[in-house]
C-alpha cells in the first residue's frame, strides 16, 4: 500500500489534462474487465433511464466508469497540490442569497447549523475542499482496513481548516453535537444501507430505499440544508462546485415527503451529470418485502 500511496503522490505532479486521459484509460479498461460491477452500472441505467436504448446505456455506463477512474486518480491533487493550484482549478458557483455568486458561502454556513446535502458525484470529494479552503466542516466516512491508506485520506480532507471526520460506528451525538456548534455537516444521503431508518422513495420512479436523516437532523437541529455539487469542468480545466439556495420550509412535518424531495432534487442533477453519478453502487438493493432483487448475486 504505501508503493500504491507513493505511486499516488507522483501522479499530482502530472498536468490535469495529462493526468485526466491517465484516468480515462484506466476507466475504459475497467468498464472492459470488471464485468460484476459493469452489469451493476447497467442494471440501474435499465431502471432509471429506460427511455435509452441499450447502446447508449453501455456508453453512458463507460462515460461513468471513465469519470470514477479520473476522481480517484486526481485525488492525489487534492491531497497534496499546493493550495495555488486547487484554487486555481476549482470553481466555485454559488446561488446562496447575500453571497458573491463565485465564493463559498462561508457566513451563512457559520450563522446557523448547515447540512451541506452532497449526493454521490464522482467529485464530491472536490466539494469538501471546497468548503475546507474557507471553513471548518465535518462529514462522516468508512474507515480504511490499511492504516497507512486511512492515516493519508484522513490527512487529505483536513488539511486546511480542521474537520471532524465521523464514522456509521459513532453514531448520530456526534453528528449533532457538531451541527449545534455551527460546524456544517456533509451528508451524503442516497446509498443503499438496508431499511433500517429507511423509507422506500422513488428515485427515477423505482421504490429505493432511502435514509430519512437528512430530514430528520434538519427537524432535530432547526438546520438548514444547503446542496452542494461537485463536477468535472469540461475539456481537463478543473471542477466546479455549485452551492444551491438552502431549501426553504424544510423538511416540514412529514419526513417521507422531505426526503421524496431530496430525492426529486438529486435526480435533477443527475440528469445534468449522469456519467458522473455514482452508478456501480446497487441503489437499489434493498427491496419492499417480496420483492426480487435487480441484481446478480455475483457482487
Amino acid at each position: 500500500m504505501r508503493f500504491l500511496l507513493g505511486m499516488m503522490w507522483l501522479l499530482h505532479w502530472l498536468p490535469l489534462p495529462v493526468l485526466g486521459r491517465i484516468g480515462n484509460g484506466v476507466g475504459s479498461l475497467l468498464f472492459a474487465v470488471m464485468g460484476p460491477r459493469r452489469e451493476i452500472a447497467l442494471t440501474n441505467l435499465r431502471l432509471t433511464m429506460p427511455e435509452l436504448s441499450e447502446e447508449q446505456r453501455r456508453a453512458l455506463a463507460r462515460q461513468h466508469f471513465q469519470a470514477y477512474s479520473r476522481s480517484v486518480l486526481e485525488r492525489s491533487i487534492l491531497w497534496w497540490a499546493p493550495e495555488a493550484r486547487l484554487r486555481k482549478l476549482i470553481k466555485v458557483e454559488s446561488a446562496v442569497a447575500g453571497t458573491a455568486p463565485d465564493q463559498v458561502p462561508v457566513a451563512e454556513l457559520a450563522g446557523q447549523p448547515t447540512i451541506l446535502l452532497c449526493p454521490h458525484f464522482v467529485c464530491l470529494d472536490v466539494g469538501g475542499v471546497a468548503v475546507a479552503l474557507e471553513a471548518s466542516a465535518s462529514s462522516m466516512y468508512v474507515a480504511q482496513k490499511n492504516k497507512a491508506f486511512d492515516a493519508v485520506l484522513r490527512a487529505g480532507r483536513s488539511r486546511f481548516k480542521p474537520v471532524r471526520l465521523f464514522t456509521r460506528q459513532d453514531g448520530i451525538k456526534p453528528i449533532m453535537r457538531a451541527l449545534k456548534e455551527n460546524m456544517p455537516y456533509f451528508m451524503l444521503p442516497d446509498m443503499d444501507f438496508g431499511a433500517k431508518d429507511a423509507e422506500f422513495v422513488p428515485f427515477f420512479g423505482v421504490p429505493a430505499a432511502t435514509l430519512t436523516a437528512t430530514a430528520r437532523i434538519a427537524a432535530a437541529t432547526g438546520g438548514q440544508v444547503m446542496p452542494v455539487i461537485a463536477t468535472f469542468l469540461p475539456g481537463y480545466q478543473g471542477y466546479r462546485v455549485k452551492f444551491y439556495p438552502v431549501w426553504e420550509n424544510y423538511p416540514g412535518t412529514d419526513m417521507v415527503a422531505a426526503t421524496r424531495r431530496m430525492n426529486e432534487f438529486i435526480e435533477e442533477r443527475v440528469k445534468e451529470a449522469p456519467s458522473e453519478y455514482f452508478w456501480t453502487h446497487k441503489r437499489f438493493k434493498t427491496r419492499p418485502e417480496g420483492e426480487p432483487s435487480f441484481y446478480s448475486n455475483k457482487r
